[in-house]
């Protein structure tokens, strides 16, 4: 039998002169080892450690000779100590709906991803709301002011979250919204391009320097001008495309990049119908013109966000459709405005809308993909370093297993999935353990399988049990 117990209960045994042994071990949410599960503890210290690193719970499993011990000796059985249905993780017994889909505690490799996850979600949610409010305020005061906002607060809020972004794999994924909600789409979308642009940007900055770095040692190719007779001299790179100074004045104009759209009226942005020639034409101006004259207002001479700002839906090749403005060349437009505009893209399709409802990301970034592959050769490097950085199953989408299950994306690396219905379709009773889908394994049977089509949000919401939308709805 396996249970979770609460860090006070196993800590009021001690006290009492008991002991007690998990039979697992516990890790915190960076992998470290905090406790072995071989090991009796008769001392506070121990679990005064683990809960000092925000564990309240750890998993007690009698079958692997964990045992608690009261001062006698005798064995406390997990009934005795207050355990309950509720609490119960092992067997068949159904999990509560509202159940969290990440344990307190870490015994094995997946479940030390999962703690990890959890973390960073933490960590982004606090990122998310000051962001959140910063941009508010903007939008809020060039309303009530004619066009004024403190640019100071941006730069400091935007150096504060792209500072989390830029330390971890896809952080970008811990920081978007609910794909079933639409309210404060506006704020949402800041934040998520700023997320996704800055994560992409950072992918591209690495890959492309390399490339460059390569071929200027003679790695890759000796078809390039050298001016040294002597061959490539030896050392260190001596490329980098973006310095940290230039990415953090990119990061700030992904996160101002449509607050022209305050000046567009309200009941045009958020119509339901198709919109107008006259009103699409009102609304193309937030870029061009809108938002070039509020960076003006604020006397903001940063140039990387005025380039942003104004052509963030500018062509990204030759003769590209519903493009503006048109008037200027696409090889001219510089590449961090580039990925901004597939940021943009991506996270309007993968967000529900007043209008709409949100697409999968799978279908998006397949879309995007098919959209933009061998039209320019930079734009090759820029949607691979996108593709990479998102994932070809990016969190939050809906897959097919190769078993028939229908399962919920927590990672793309793997990637991790959550399964929530059966074989046949119908939602789980209990929680299942979450899997890692081996694409590169035919015979996986938890596979992805590429051959069904994946499924929208709304189409699968009715399947989705209740710890799974307790899960979605907090990601806010």
């Amino acid at each position: 039998m396996e249970a979770k117990v609460s860090l006070d209960v196993l800590m009021e045994i001690v006290k009492s002169g008991g002991r007690v042994k998990t039979g697992v071990d516990v890790y915190n949410a960076n992998g470290i080892l905090l406790l072995a599960g071989d090991v009796f503890v008769s001392k506070l210290k121990p679990l005064e450690i683990i809960k000092q690193s925000g564990i309240n719970s750890v998993p007690v499993n009698t079958k692997l000779h964990g045992a608690l011990l009261d001062g006698d000796g005798n064995e406390i059985s997990l009934d005795s100590v207050g355990m309950s249905r509720q609490v119960i993780i092992s067997g068949n017994a159904d999990v509560p709906e509202t159940d969290s889909i990440f344990p307190a505690a870490a015994t094995n490799e997946i479940e030390v991803r999962l703690v990890e996850i959890e973390e960073k979600r933490r960590q982004a949610r606090q990122k998310h709301a000051a962001a959140k409010k910063c941009i508010k305020n903007v939008l809020k005061n060039i309303k009530e002011t004619g066009g004024q906002f403190d640019y100071s607060e941006v730069e400091k809020t935007v150096l504060d979250l792209t500072e989390f972004l830029i330390v971890g794999q896809n952080p970008f994924s811990y920081l978007t919204q609910d794909i079933f909600s639409y309210d404060e789409y506006l704020y949402n979308h800041s934040i998520n391009v700023c997320a996704i642009g800055t994560a992409v940007l950072n992918r591209f900055n690495q890959q492309f320097s390399k490339v460059v770095n390569d071929h200027i040692r003679g790695g890759v190719s000796a078809d390039i001008y050298n001016p040294f007779t002597d061959g490539a001299i030896p050392g260190a790179s001596a490329f980098t495309c973006y310095y940290p100074h230039e990415i953090e004045d990119i990061s700030l104009g992904f996160f101002l990049h449509d607050i022209g759209k305050t000046i567009v009226a309200d009941q045009v942005l958020n119509k339901k119908g198709r919109l107008t020639e006259e009103e699409f034409n009102e609304v193309k101006k937030h870029s061009y013109e809108y938002g070039k004259a509020l960076i003006a207002k604020n006397h903001i001479r940063n140039a990387t966000v005025k380039n942003i700002v104004c052509y963030h839906h500018a062509p990204l090749h030759a003769h590209e459709n519903n493009s503006y403005p048109m008037d200027v060349n696409y090889s001219g437009i510089p590449v961090y405005t580039r990925i901004c505009k597939l940021a943009d893209i991506y996270d309007a399709m993968t967000s529900k809308r007043c209008y709409k409802e949100a697409i999968n990301p799978v279908n998006v970034v397949t879309q995007i993909f098919r959209t933009y592959a061998k039209k320019d050769r930079m734009l090759q490097y820029i949607l691979h370093a996108f593709v990479k950085s998102i994932g070809i199953y990016p969190p939050g989408s809906i897959v097919f297993l190769q078993n028939g299950q229908m399962a919920y994306v927590l990672e793309s690396s793997g990637p991790l999935v959550l399964p929530f219905t059966d074989e046949k379709g119908s939602t789980l009773k209990s929680k299942p353990d979450p899997v890692v889908a081996d694409t590169s394994a035919n015979d996986n049977l938890y596979g992805v399988d590429n051959r069904r089509s994946v499924k929208s949000p709304k189409d699968v919401y009715h399947s989705l049990p209740g710890y799974l939308r307790n899960f979605l709805a907090v990601q806010n």
